[in-house]
């Protein structure tokens, strides 16, 4: 009883802290519509280390989305963070990450040739995938952090339909598909946050990043949705953490349960 009752309190601070995420996000909404500039101007310091990092939101949202992050990373003194936005009703994985390809480049060229860090939320986390394992992106980007992505796909894009991503986002569809071929020469790091409470990953397995030839860490965040990953106070330090430097490479990392 004791064990079903604590069950049962995780689920509802799950679903109050789901709600209030939900709630201040769509007050944020708006603010996020019209998007930043681009192309970027030259920063106008001469930081020895720039460290830029590239915010990429997921579908039918905007960059409001990383409104918290953005404060916490420039709280730690990371000055040059850009979040794009991309068209909404995205119907194709593939442009989306040539898309992406397009500003890692412009952003790598802006502050010296440094390495990109990118930040995906649910599709945005897919796209950045794409693009650094399959368009070449690990040359440009050294690390890439998905908050409620559906590597694997998810069973919640039935509820899309009639929209041509939908079959995208299904398991097993092309896009999956090649997601999972051979990738031996990837460079990248990945570091994928899911919650123990994502409704829209369904099922909850194929949040997890699951391929042999990636460098990858898989952290399941207890008691958290899919709109709470990006404020939630755990996932915020890891990635500024994550994303401060070009990380070196030891061994793939264990996954990691974080409350």
């Amino acid at each position: 009883m004791s064990s079903l009752f604590r069950r049962a309190a995780t689920t509802v601070r799950a679903v109050t802290q789901e709600t209030a995420a939900l709630a201040e996000h769509l007050l944020r909404y708006p603010s996020g519509i019209p998007g930043e500039s681009w192309p970027l101007p030259p920063p106008d310091c001469a930081h020895d280390t720039h460290r830029p990092v590239l915010l990429l939101h997921g579908l039918f949202d905007n960059q409001a989305v990383f409104t918290r992050m953005r404060r916490s990373l420039h709280a730690h003194g990371r000055e040059h963070v850009h979040a794009l936005n991309y068209n909404l009703l995205t119907v194709d994985v593939r442009s989306a990450a040539e898309l992406l390809g397009r500003h890692v480049l412009h952003t790598r060229e802006v502050y010296g040739g440094e390495q990109v860090a990118v930040v995906g939320h649910s599709l945005g986390g897919l796209i950045a995938r794409y693009y650094v394992q399959l368009l070449g992106g690990d040359e440009l980007v050294h690390t890439v952090v998905t908050l409620g992505t559906p590597h694997g796909g998810t069973l919640g894009a039935h509820l899309l339909h009639p929209l041509p991503i939908a079959t995208q986002l299904a398991p097993g569809s092309s896009v999956i598909e090649e997601l999972r071929a051979p990738a031996p020469h990837c460079r990248t790091r990945f570091l994928a946050f899911r919650g123990d409470h994502d409704a829209l990953i369904l099922p909850p397995g194929l949040g997890e990043l699951r391929h042999p030839d990636l460098w990858a860490e898989n952290v399941l965040v207890t008691g958290t949705g899919h709109v709470a990953l990006p404020v939630h106070p755990r996932v915020l330090a890891e990635v500024e953490a994550a994303t401060a430097q070009p990380p070196t490479r030891t061994a793939a990392g264990a996954d990691r349960l974080s409350a």
